[in-house]
């Protein structure tokens, strides 16, 4: 996928339904961990990021079921668009949310380090609280898409540590859609409340393990929470973008690094050492999972056939089930 140069918030963008984009802001912060998130906010760098909302055709007046499309490591691209065309063609408002250009990254497949999952996690939750002030928006119909690194922010997003912290208690989206997640990150307290929680990856995935995916839901489920996971057989990293299965040469990853657990006051657990270290962050995870013989270069990215097609029933019957109630 070609990179594009220019901020997404400066590019009109009108959907293959007719759908035009409108610009939001979205203040939000730029935590070190999820410990300065969740114990020292005070503490946190503001940023405002943006995104553009896409509003159903011949929609009635009336507040919408919306949910927030959080890309991955490559930042917004085309197969985010036809997302929100397939939703706002059924009704849903969707938000496509750019992490990326404000923070002035063009992509992260390199080095995830250059701003913190715990900050991926909380635009998605700041993007809510825009979201709910708009009379456009449901704000107890709100749900959360999210891509790769994507789908790890819409997930921390949903647990009740996170979100009750920055939203307030008892807030948050109704239902979030994880599409092939890395889940090297969880709570100890998993708790999502009651959101709703859906997990796909493929069997063949290179950049994030399924077995860590289906573990979290697990957890999910085991403190109560509604939690489906879905593996999708011979499918890649990224199966719904509609593109020929390609190598990203230049991806550093470690799929099979140790979980790095997060203590209730958002202290990563270090995987060898087993106690909450505050001061951690994730450059040190990353770079503990490199030297223990974990990292490699090089994923492939890409769809089968009809991989996209299942991809988008899949999403749109959980948002039809969740949203549209």
């Amino acid at each position: 996928m070609t990179q594009a140069t220019e901020r997404f918030r400066d590019q009109p963008v009108t959907l293959i339904n007719g759908v035009e984009g409108r610009v939001l802001s979205v203040p939000t912060a730029s935590p070190l961990n999820y410990h300065q998130a969740l114990s020292a906010p005070e503490d946190m760098p503001r940023i405002d990021v943006d995104g553009q909302l896409f509003l159903p055709p011949d929609r009635e007046a009336k507040a919408l079921p919306t949910v927030i499309v959080a890309p991955g490591s490559l930042g917004v691209g085309e197969g985010h668009l036809a997302h929100a065309a397939t939703l706002t063609s059924e009704g849903f408002a969707a938000f496509v949310l750019d992490s990326f250009g404000e923070r002035a990254v063009t992509s992260t497949v390199a080095n995830q380090t250059q701003f913190s999952f715990a900050a991926s996690a909380y635009d998605v939750l700041a993007a809510f609280e825009v979201l709910a002030e708009l009379p456009e928006v449901d704000e107890s119909h709100l749900g959360a898409q999210g891509h790769s690194r994507g789908g790890t922010a819409v997930l921390c997003a949903a647990t009740r540590r996170l979100a009750d912290a920055v939203l307030g208690d008892g807030r948050g989206f109704k239902a979030v859609y994880a599409a092939y997640p890395w889940c090297g990150h969880q709570f100890v307290d998993p708790r999502v409340g009651t959101t709703r929680v859906r997990v796909i990856i493929g069997d063949r995935d290179e950049w994030c393990l399924p077995m860590q995916a289906q573990s979290y839901c697990q957890a999910v489920q085991l403190t109560g929470g509604d939690a489906s996971f879905r593996l999708v057989a011979g499918a890649h990293h990224s199966f719904d973008r509609e593109t020929a299965l390609a190598n990203i040469e230049e991806a550093k990853i470690s799929p099979s690094a140790p979980t790095a657990y997060i203590a209730n006051d958002g202290a990563f657990v270090h995987p060898v050492q087993g106690e909450a270290d505050a001061e951690l962050v994730d450059r040190d995870l990353m770079v503990y999972a490199l030297k223990a013989g974990y990292g490699r270069i090089g994923a492939h990215i890409g769809s089968g056939k009809g991989e996209p097609e299942l991809f988008r029933e899949d999403f749109l019957s959980f948002w039809t089930s969740t949203l549209l109630d």
